[in-house]
């Protein structure tokens, strides 16, 4: 109703009402929308929104049954993974501890593990072995220095397939004592077909030290004569 040409009270304190909404409008409420939309929603708030949204469906178009169900199995599903997920962590851990503890008593012991190089000392010797794949009438081992010179060939005869152990004594082809440093070492083995093919060589050395590693690292052995090679790598051990 109009009075006098003016609006009655009640309509102005609705136009104030309405004016209000540029506290809606605010720039701290859309920021406090962003704050959410980074919050991770867990298992309790979706339920919440499950509830609500049943609370407030339309009656004349209620919320499917199917649809419902559809997201009950979700949440259970979610919930299995994440539980799943947390009882892995813990028994991987559980795993890398054992697998520490374990590894610790192999201070001292004899690793042999593959590698294509191998330090020698001074008047020292390199022991290890050759990886054969299959039966053959010969496999040599070579040995060159860090220039690719060749040092010495040492011939390891017919073997079958498996580990055949070597021993350098740290001389050259002249019986002269080599130098102190890192070597190569290549063998290769007679193949069923003619020439020869490469095979895996390993080397031996006492274990020093074992230290644990982040993420995909592992655990590592330090080996006197070969350095830090991952545990995994390691063929035998002996006394």
């Amino acid at each position: 109703m109009v009075v006098n040409g003016t609006q009655p009270t009640n309509p102005a304190g609705t136009g104030s009402t309405a004016g209000t909404g540029a506290t809606d409008g605010t720039g701290s409420t859309t920021g406090t929308g962003s704050a959410a939309s980074s919050t991770t929603l867990g298992g309790a708030n979706f339920l919440t929104l499950m509830l609500a949204q049943l609370k407030n469906q339309d009656p004349t178009s209620p919320i499917d049954s199917n649809t419902f169900l559809t997201q009950l199995a979700q949440l259970s599903e979610v919930q299995g993974i994440t539980q799943l997920n947390t009882s892995f962590s813990t028994l991987s851990g559980s795993l890398t501890s054992s697998q520490a503890l374990q590894a610790s008593s192999l201070l001292g012991h004899h690793a042999l593990v593959s590698s294509t190089t191998a330090s020698l000392a001074a008047n020292g010797t390199v022991t290890g072995a050759v990886q054969v794949p299959q039966t053959t009438s010969q496999v040599v081992l070579s040995i060159t220095d860090s220039s690719g010179v060749l040092v010495r060939q040492i011939g390891l005869g017919a073997q079958s397939a498996g580990l055949a152990s070597f021993a350098w004594d740290g001389k050259d082809a002249n019986g002269t004592a080599a130098p102190a440093g890192q070597y190569t070492l290549t063998a290769q083995y007679a193949g069923a077909v003619s020439g020869s093919t490469a095979a895996t060589t390993l080397v031996g050395g006492t274990v020093e030290s074992v230290s644990m590693g982040a993420g995909s690292t592992g655990l590592t052995l330090n080996i006197a004569g070969v350095g830090s090679v991952p545990f995994s790598s390691v063929q035998r051990i002996s006394n």
